[in-house]
This record gives structure tokens, sequence and C-alpha cells, in this order.
């Protein structure tokens, strides 16, 4: 990896905080420059925010992060506003409620040397921090992909107010890009284990277009840290019927353009 090489890493956030009370936002950040090769890569963290959002004063972020106002007040338009200021060789998303292992990039990039684009599956932590389980569908926290892909799948589809990872994963799976998702060292690699112990790994496979391909790496967790908790538009999904209605309709709208829900 050359020295001369930039990310943007975009983070949509409500500036919501935890239970203890601290800015889910700062220890997503925290995560970004803690990469093992973040002293070789140049990041840029660009934050969007709903319009007429306010940033506290107090929070000491490191230059190199700056916050945007998006048109209107949603996770797509966040990303969108975010990434206008891509002028970088890869683009990343982190949500501001997920982190990163401190390996991540250096794995992510280096998978990068074969593919497009990476995705990656998470560990899912619980507001006490104990584990969950493994999830395998590739959130926007996972993801890192070349400049061009970006470029030429454009931006998110602001209609989508739940669904819009999917739609665009539907519009990359079309494109032709090369795709890998990385996965745990003790994770299957055999389709016929993989369908009975790992079923939607393999839905990831089945869903994700003819592109697409999977990374074990060394270490025996996922690299992406995902927090759940009842702020989060999977769990909305699950609780709140105008949510779980919306879902369904969104859900409508990517089988009738895709043939499929789009992983």
């Amino acid at each position: 990896m050359g020295e001369t090489e930039s990310l943007l890493v975009i983070t949509p956030s409500r500036l919501k905080r935890g239970r203890d009370g601290t800015l889910l936002l700062e220890k997503a950040i925290l995560s970004i420059f803690h990469q093992s090769i973040a002293s070789n890569l140049l990041i840029d963290v660009v934050v969007g925010i709903d319009p007429g959002s306010r940033v506290s004063e107090d929070l000491q972020f490191p230059k190199t992060v700056r916050f945007v106002q998006s048109g209107v007040a949603s996770q797509a338009a966040a990303l969108n506003a975010a990434a206008k200021s891509l002028n970088h060789t890869y683009l990343a998303i982190l949500e501001d409620d997920d982190e990163w292992h401190n390996e991540f990039l250096a794995v992510a990039i280096e998978a990068l040397k074969q593919v497009d684009f990476i995705s990656s599956t998470q560990l899912q932590v619980d507001a006490q921090g104990q584990a969950v389980c493994i999830f395998d569908f590739p959130t926007p926290s996972g993801w890192v992909m070349r400049r061009k892909v970006w470029e030429s799948i454009g931006a998110f589809n602001e209609s989508y107010r739940l669904h819009l990872d999917n739609e665009w994963l539907g519009r990359l799976g079309e494109s032709g890009f090369k795709r890998g998702h990385l996965i745990e060292a003790t994770a299957p690699l055999d389709r016929r284990i993989m369908m009975i112990h790992r079923p939607t790994l393999n839905l990831y496979l089945t869903q994700s277009g003819p592109s697409s391909g999977v990374f074990r790496h060394q270490f025996l967790i996922p690299l992406v840290r995902r927090l759940v908790h009842e702020g989060s538009g999977l769990h909305s999904i699950g609780v709140d019927s105008a949510a779980k209605e919306q879902s369904k309709i969104e859900t409508a709208q990517l089988k009738e353009r895709f043939g499929r829900v789009p992983w």
C-alpha cells in the first residue's frame, strides 16, 4: 500500500447518547483512528447529520473529522451529504453506533487487492457489551470500496427509509464489480456445511449477485462490532407498526426491481 493512499469514512449520526451518557459517535470515531494502518493511510471522516442538528463544542475529535448537514432528516440523505467529499482512494462507511476492530481496515484493504468492494459479518453486542450473536448480513458498517465503485453505482436512494442498503447492494450486484465478504477464522467455507450451520452466510452468497465471494481472515471474531439497541432501524421494524409497514412496502419494491431482496 502506497503512502499516498487515502480513505474517506462517512458516518450517519443523530448524535444520540448511550446508557452511560457518552455520545455513541465518540466510540465509533475512536475505533477509526485506532486502526493498525492509520499511520500509513490518510483518513478523513465526514459525519452526516440531520438539518438543524447542533454539534456540541465540547467534542474533541481529530482535525480530519468534520460534520455536514443533509437536506432532509434521513440516513440515506446523511450518507449522501457526507459522500460528496469523496476525493480519496477508498470509501468506507461506519454507522455511529458500531465500531471497528483495530485490524479491520488492514484486512479489508488487503482484500481489495483482489476485489472492488468488501463487506463483513459483525459481532452483535448488547448495551452492556455482551456478545449476542454473529450477524452475516452485509450492513454498511463493514463496507469498504474503491472510489470507482461509489462513483459508478451512485448515491443511496433517498426514497428508501429502512432498506436503503439492500437497494444499493442490488445495484452493486448488477454492476459486475467483484465483491468479497469478510468472515471469521472458524466460519465454514463448505457450502453444504454453511447451509446447515450458517444459513444467513449462505444467503449472502445466493442473494448478493454473481461476482461475490468470501474471505476468511485469521481472527476468531468478526472485525465489526454492531450494537443492538432500541434506537436501531432493525429494532424499530420489530416493534413499531409504522416501521413494519414501511419495511413491507420497501421489500415489495426491492422484489419488483431486482427479483429478490438483495444482500
